[in-house]
């Protein structure tokens, strides 16, 4: 599975209204006046038929029988489906610190937790980073370029309630969730821990499991932190490594 740098752009400004004229109005020409309400009609309806032709499907492959109303761009990745009945757990190395261990909850999130499971079987977050810690709030890893801007090849449809999901998981300490851009199916590699109940997230990110032994790891990553600004940003020096991720079932 490769790694990529995922760029953010930036927000376009909006566009200022003309200010208007104080000259006086110049008496209009009717015949002027309805040959250009003819050109007018003429162009709005040659742009709606291209602007039809042009409109991307909505059509998923992403929707299951829980959330009907789901639909995805093209774009996103559906990773293979993971089994059915069985339980998986994610075992977090964390060099210096210890082992967080948590399991995946496949009936809220399934698309998430078999992409987590899919990149790390393939190795993808071996030796990455926790690049964002803020104490009271959450440790943030799993980015290739360890800034935040960074994730893997794919992008999943984002399952949470504001975006047409029913996933009943809450963000409480422990719950472990995907992190995005402001686009709301753009989660890919970077995941985050709830160190505090932060139950705001709940309708715009997408949690996908529970640390079920660990969070003293947690507690000790947060303590020791010291981020350089108020957004948590960890020096790369300074970055938790991620030694390992093992996934593990009960089959």
């Amino acid at each position: 599975m490769s790694k990529k740098k995922n760029k953010k752009s930036n927000p376009h400004s909006a566009p200022q209204p003309k200010s208007k004229s104080t000259q006086p109005a110049k008496k209009s020409n009717p015949l002027v006046w309805g040959i250009g309400a003819i050109v007018v009609v003429a162009i709005l309806i040659i742009a709606a038929v291209v602007l039809t032709q042009k409109a991307p499907s909505t059509t998923s492959g992403a929707q299951n029988s829980a959330n009907p109303t789901v639909t995805t761009s093209a774009e996103t990745y559906t990773p293979p489906a993971l089994e059915e009945d069985v339980t998986y757990t994610a075992r977090i190395d964390v060099k210096d610190y210890g082992t967080i261990t948590v399991e995946l909850d496949q009936s809220a999130a399934p698309i998430t937790c078999a992409n987590f499971v899919e990149l790390a079987n393939s190795g993808f977050y071996n030796g990455l980073t926790f690049h964002r810690i803020m104490d009271g709030f959450m440790i943030q890893g799993g980015d290739p370029e360890g800034n935040g801007t960074g994730g893997s090849e794919h992008e999943i449809v984002g399952e949470f309630s504001s975006n047409g999901w029913d996933n009943p998981l809450s963000h409480k300490r422990g719950t472990i969730s995907m992190a995005r851009s402001n686009d709301p199916n753009s989660a890919s590699s970077q995941f985050f821990i709830v160190h505090e109940d932060s139950t705001f997230l709940d309708p715009d990110y997408a949690a996908f499991g529970t640390v079920t032994e660990g969070m003293d790891v947690v507690d000790a990553i947060c303590k020791d932190a010291q981020p350089t600004d108020n957004n948590g940003t960890i020096p790369a020096s300074e970055q938790p490594v991620i030694t390992s991720v093992t996934i593990l079932t009960d089959k």
